[in-house]
């Protein structure tokens, strides 16, 4: 409701202008319903945007800022940065209800209307106009932008059939039939990827955003339009689709970029958060060294030398692969007929289609295929993290000496026939695993504490680590995974 609201009424079962007025009810335009709920949180120290993780000291601030300035507001950063979200969750800074004119295809203010429906209904009825009352959940727009976007779509256009129906001249103000834009007056209105849109339409938006008002087909009309307008966009240098034009910028209050999550930790919660419900499965136990091998996968990809940069990695990319990650576990769970497992390494073989379709390929990715990119990404990202929780393993060391992972190679030069089933049961795995004695004891020198289902994905993760490092080779079968020593392993590639 408005700031000025008596709280002890219920506005909502007002159903006439007189009643509006009597009440002491005082209309106010959408940027100062956004500026004065938000600073009444700010007050209160009621959260706000709440479910953007990440921007808490970036992003926010900058649209707190921008909010009390009652500015509109270009959100502009790579895919997949949350752009839509942070538009979506305005919603949240509106007043519950306002009231409209009962009928009005505009949201005509009791107060104050706009359109011809509007003031003729105000005349007639006066105190008895019939209202109604607008959710704010309802005061939302939202329009993709696409090359077949026409200025009639998004301001309006004289309606022929309108026209014969109500036997009415076409310069007649009631004929026109509106677009998107006025229908969102009074109410948040997003475009998304406003670069795709083409330049003159672009142009049209001009007089909206500086003055308030629309021109329809050269009508002298003035129709002072109250809308807060949010923009996304990729940044202008790193799209070959288009560009916003420079005067249409000029007119934009705030541009306010976004960024991928910082760190791994905030990464991992974004995807918890976004994972859809029915895939967290609470009888499979997704261990929180594979939650940060799989975020570390998206980060190697946002640095390859093989994927476009300019393009970005969408956290998508980390949502879409923790449920391939689960579901492959799940369904491995299901063959056993168990009712528990724990997501294993070889899990990570099946996230492939989550990333071959988030990734654009520069050329040498396009050489070495998306499927290797792919591969190659895991890689860097067990590498990565075998680092962070182990060590990094040095090539050259002193003559006669020996460390913790040399052990585990003697072992597999001594046991050439260690194999790891895709579907084996969680126990059979887990003996599987125990096999290899020095592997135990190089993980208790580095971490000693953890559940045994915990230490079971350690050690595949401690082998697949080796492989990368050259000490030991893999070899996947269709429904196993061999570990040999590297020796062994280049007779057999050989």
């Amino acid at each position: 409701m408005s700031q000025n609201t008596n709280k002890e009424i219920d506005l909502t079962s007002i159903k006439t202008y007189g009643e509006l007025e009597n009440s002491g009810y005082s209309p106010r335009s959408i940027k100062d319903e956004l500026r004065g709920n938000l600073i009444e949180k700010l007050k209160n120290k009621t959260p706000i945007f709440e479910g953007i993780i990440g921007y808490e000291d970036t992003v926010i601030p900058q649209i707190i800022s921008a909010i009390l300035s009652k500015h509109d507001i270009n959100l502009l950063g790579l895919r997949g940065q949350a752009k839509t979200r942070i538009a979506r969750t305005m919603v949240d800074l509106l007043d519950e209800y306002i009231p409209i004119i009962k009928g009005s295809e505009i949201n005509d203010d009791p107060f104050c209307p706009i359109s011809h429906f509007g003031i003729s209904e105000k005349a007639d009825k006066g105190g008895n106009l019939p209202i109604e009352w607008l959710h704010r959940n309802d005061r939302f727009y939202e329009k993709l932008a696409t090359p077949d976007v026409t200025v009639a779509d998004l301001i309006g256009d004289i309606d022929p059939i309108k026209a014969a129906t109500l036997k009415l001249s076409y310069a007649d103000e009631r004929v026109i039939h509106y677009g998107m834009i006025p229908r969102a007056n009074r109410s948040i209105f997003v475009i998304n990827e406003i670069p795709d849109l083409q330049a003159r339409i672009q142009v049209a938006l001009f007089n909206i955003l500086q003055e308030g008002d629309i021109q329809i087909r050269g009508f002298k009309m003035r129709l002072p339009l109250d809308v807060n307008f949010i923009f996304t966009a990729n940044p202008e240098d790193y799209t070959n689709r288009g560009s916003i034009v420079t005067p249409l910028k000029d007119r934009i209050g705030s541009q306010i970029l976004t960024h991928y999550p910082k760190s791994i930790e905030i990464a991992k919660k974004i995807t918890q958060q976004e994972v859809i419900s029915d895939v967290k499965n609470e009888n499979i136990l997704v261990p929180e060294t594979a939650k940060t091998l799989l975020e570390q996968i998206v980060f190697e990809a946002r640095k390859s030398p093989y994927i476009d940069a300019n393009s970005g990695v969408s956290a998508r990319m980390s949502i879409s692969m923790y449920e391939n990650l689960v579901s492959a576990a799940e369904l491995r769970m299901l063959k056993n007929g168990q009712s528990k497992t724990t997501v294993r390494m070889s899990d990570f073989e099946n996230i492939t289609p989550a990333i071959t379709g988030k990734v654009e390929l520069v050329y040498e990715g396009e050489q070495l295929g998306i499927e290797n990119v792919a591969n190659e990404l895991i890689g860097s990202a067990v590498k990565t993290t075998f680092n962070s929780l182990f060590r990094s393993i040095k090539k050259l060391k002193k003559p006669g000496s020996s460390d913790e992972f040399d052990a585990i190679v003697q072992w597999f030069m001594e046991s050439n026939d260690f194999e790891l089933k895709n579907d084996s049961a969680d126990q059979k795995h887990a003996e599987q695993m125990n096999k290899i004695k020095p592997l135990e004891e190089a993980l208790d020198k580095f971490i000693s504490s953890g559940t045994e289902n915990e230490r079971i994905f350690l050690k595949e993760l401690m082998l697949w680590g080796m492989v990368e490092y050259k000490l030991l080779a893999k070899r996947k079968r269709e429904q196993s995974t061999s570990f040999f020593d590297e020796i062994v392993g280049s007779f057999y590639e050989n």
